[in-house]
């Protein structure tokens, strides 16, 4: 036995030494057994590990394996937000954007100006950026349909003029060019700013409005300045509190085009309240608890530039009681029927109420450009000299009638006493 132990521990020796050198041998007849082989296979894999490792003078480039490493794991949206911006901060960029959400059938306009661009990369989330290439598309619909229905009124004309077939005659009356009718207006433009009384638009709610509001603000005051230009006898308007580049020049300018240089109103980046006397000044507004009862030429009226559609009260108000100024409102509920909601009406309105108020002096006549939506029409048997009074004045003006009254029943009656002379006392 002790031969046979000792005849096992030789072969097992040589067996492990042919393993460190070069492998197993296959051809060894030697068998031997499953656990010494599983220890041969765990005393190999130890070898070559050993025969793996780097020696000390490599050195490892960290920075590459950290840049693998960041590439592999995944990015946090912070980061994603970041690099979505830093890629789209051009208009290049996001004209690529436009095209590619106009191809995937997103409600994206067909043409966009740069100003607009500028506007999307001033928005910072995906649904503002949406929300207004959505706005854009509604603006160019309703641009075509004007163009479709211009289009097809002068091809009706046409076709008018075709079937009666008749030879043009000569008229009596002269034909005005359009050209002389800018001259005229524009004649009476220079006269409105010598001697016209001034109307003040005053600029500073900027801040109290959307870019929608702003938009929707500026068309009204063209319409303004339209109505102006072509009445007989136009205000002396001022733009007043208007900030160069500021949103409303930008917005006029880009209304106007090369035309705003050339506008006969004054635009002035001063307040009112430095250009004319506070005593002079009066500021019409919804709010104020003053009715105006008739249009004083001495007065400058302002106007707020301000168009609100979530109706916040008091913003006017509170401006010009910061400036001390005289309020008053528009007599709407003492005229017309109105409906529920804030008294609130445009700017073309209320310069057109002014203008026929200040020519006729009749409020029947000068709110008759109030829109009819607004109200169920005018009250009937108003009399315009009769004082407006609220509740309280009513309710002292009824007591006060009262109080007469009795008085005059509690005085003796002296013609029940039988008629006297004239020389004669009465007691």
């Amino acid at each position: 036995m002790g031969f046979l132990n000792s005849f096992l521990r030789a072969v097992r020796g040589s067996a492990f030494h042919m393993v460190n050198k070069g492998g197993v041998n296959r051809q060894s007849p030697v068998r031997i057994s499953q656990p010494l082989l599983q220890c041969r296979m765990l005393m190999l894999t130890h070898c070559l590990k050993n025969q793996e490792k780097p020696s000390p003078s490599e050195k490892l480039d960290l920075d590459a394996w950290k840049t693998i490493l960041r590439s592999a794991a995944p990015k946090p949206e912070s980061e994603e937000c970041e690099e979505e911006t830093q890629e789209e901060s051009t208009i290049e960029s996001m004209q690529k954007l436009v095209d590619m959400w106009r191809l995937a059938g997103k409600a994206v306009p067909d043409s966009i100006s740069t100003e607009e661009l500028q506007v999307l990369l001033k928005l910072a989330t995906k649904s503002s950026r949406r929300k207004y290439l959505k706005l854009l598309l509604l603006k160019e619909l309703k641009k075509k349909n004007r163009q479709k229905k211009k289009l097809e009124k002068v091809q009706s004309k046409i076709d008018i003029e075709m079937e009666m077939n008749t030879e043009k005659q000569s008229s009596y009356f002269l034909k005005f060019w359009s050209r002389s009718e800018d001259c005229f207006d524009a004649w009476r433009g220079v006269q409105a700013m010598i001697f016209g009384q001034p109307l003040v638009f005053d600029m500073v709610y900027d801040r109290y409005m959307s870019q929608r509001e702003l938009e929707n603000t500026v068309s009204q005051l063209q319409m303004s300045e339209g109505f102006n230009r072509k009445s007989i006898e136009p205000f002396h308007i001022h733009f007043c509190n208007l900030k160069p580049n500021g949103p409303y020049h930008e917005e006029l300018v880009k209304r106007y085009q090369g035309a705003w240089d050339n506008l006969l109103i004054t635009a002035t980046e001063k307040s009112h309240v430095d250009i004319f006397p506070k005593d002079r000044l009066v500021y019409l507004t919804a709010d104020s608890p003053n009715v105006l009862k008739t249009f004083d030429h001495d007065k400058i009226y302002i106007i707020g530039a301000f168009v609100d559609k979530s109706q916040k009260t008091g913003v006017s108000l509170g401006n010009a009681k910061r400036l001390e100024l005289a309020t008053a409102r528009l007599p709407l509920d003492s005229f017309l029927k109105w409906n529920c909601g804030a008294k609130n009406l445009t700017l073309n309105n209320v310069i057109e109420i002014l203008m026929t108020l200040r020519d006729t002096g009749d409020w029947t006549k000068g709110l008759s450009s109030v829109p009819t939506r607004k109200h169920h029409g005018f009250r009937e048997r108003f009399d315009s000299s009769e004082p407006v009074l609220s509740n309280n004045a009513k309710l002292y003006e009824l007591m006060k009638k009262k109080a007469t009254d009795q008085k005059k029943e509690s005085q003796p009656n002296f013609e029940q006493q039988g008629p006297k002379d004239w020389w004669q006392e009465r007691d």
